[in-house]
């Protein structure tokens, strides 16, 4: 079985090729290295023993995607991560977030049409439900104007995949994932963002080994137990195998309907200031932060229920935050060593 993985040297796509090579699937990566670095295949390797079939490109590029897809025409699955990521600068450049998330996915969605059956993975986000009226998020739970342009490209896209799957051979599943944290337990591979981190835990851990002079946290007047925001953290190996098992379903024909839709985190919501004690804790470094304003575009708190994941996909997140910290501190010592 051979399955194209978009945005696949990225930090989660990394980690999914790895677990698609584990179960025995030949892989294929697009990611025009944007935001990941081509040294990341190396880290694939040196955990799995086996080299990914990677192609620079831009999925922006249609003809080049047309191109692709009649080269590959053997290609039994596509898993969709390549997106741009960061709430706070798609506040501040939204065209650029509506160009590449939202052109690219209907690029591939076009030529998957063309196939007599194809089966889609599609890397979604709890921001499709903003500001949730309760706790824990169920699936079921109203899809909320977005409050980033992030999110809305998350909700548009799932709006588009819904329609397509509706008159096409394209089955779908959508993965709402929480946030991703932590790395390879190997150290082979990890979070190896570019430029100034937009994700709270490679600030923590660039902070903690002294590469930023201070963690900021983004306000402490929130209605949460102790004023920050909470979410829930996932380990990025638990959040990979979850897509392995998506695409076996499909693959299966066990999907219930044409597109699925299931939730993936831990169902335990964590503070800022907390993964900030926890992080001391497991790495024995003092972090040095300061209280700031609020940033546009965050809610107060977000985490999962995953009830329906745990049930029909008979998958369940392992890793505890501490084990998931101590993943991301082992990394990023390896990186600056």
């Amino acid at each position: 079985m051979k399955v194209l993985v978009t945005g696949g040297l990225g930090f989660i796509g990394s980690h999914t090729v790895v677990e698609l090579q584990n179960e025995g699937f030949e892989v294929v990566i697009i990611d025009n290295l944007s935001n990941s670095s081509e040294d990341v295949l190396n880290g694939i390797v040196a955990i799995t023993g086996q080299t990914p079939h990677f192609e620079k490109m831009d999925l922006r590029d249609k003809p080049a995607v047309h191109d692709f897809f009649k080269r590959h025409a053997d290609i039994s699955g596509v898993i969709h991560f390549a997106a741009s990521k960061a709430v706070g600068e798609s506040v501040e450049n939204p065209l650029l977030y509506y160009e590449n998330n939202i052109n690219t996915l209907v690029y591939i969605l076009q030529e998957l049409q063309k196939k007599p059956e194809a089966h889609f993975i599609f890397s979604s986000s709890c921001t499709v439900y903003g500001e949730a009226d309760k706790m824990p998020i169920t699936e079921d739970a109203s899809v909320k104007p977005a409050v980033s342009p992030y999110g809305n490209t998350k909700q548009i896209g799932e709006e588009i995949i819904n329609e397509v799957c509706k008159v096409s051979s394209i089955n779908s599943i959508l993965l709402r994932y929480f946030n991703p944290i932590g790395a390879h337990p190997t150290a082979h591979i990890g979070e190896l963002p570019i430029g100034v981190p937009q994700n709270l835990i490679p600030f923590i851990t660039q902070t903690g080994i002294g590469l930023r002079e201070q963690l900021s946290v983004y306000g402490d007047d929130y209605p949460t137990p102790d004023g920050t925001c909470i979410r829930d953290y996932i380990h990025v190996v638990d959040l990979a195998k979850a897509h392995v098992v998506a695409l076996q379903r499909l693959l299966a024909k066990k999907n219930l309907e044409k597109v699925e839709v299931f939730n993936l985190g831990t169902g335990t919501g964590s503070s800022v200031l907390e993964v900030i004690q926890t992080f001391e804790k497991v790495s024995g470094q003092k972090l040095p932060y300061k209280i700031v304003g609020r940033r546009e575009g965050d809610i107060i708190s977000a985490y999962a229920s995953t009830d329906k994941a745990n049930k029909v996909l008979g998958w369940k997140a392992q890793s505890t935050l501490e084990e998931a910290l101590t993943y991301a501190w082992k990394w990023e010592q390896k990186i600056r060593s």
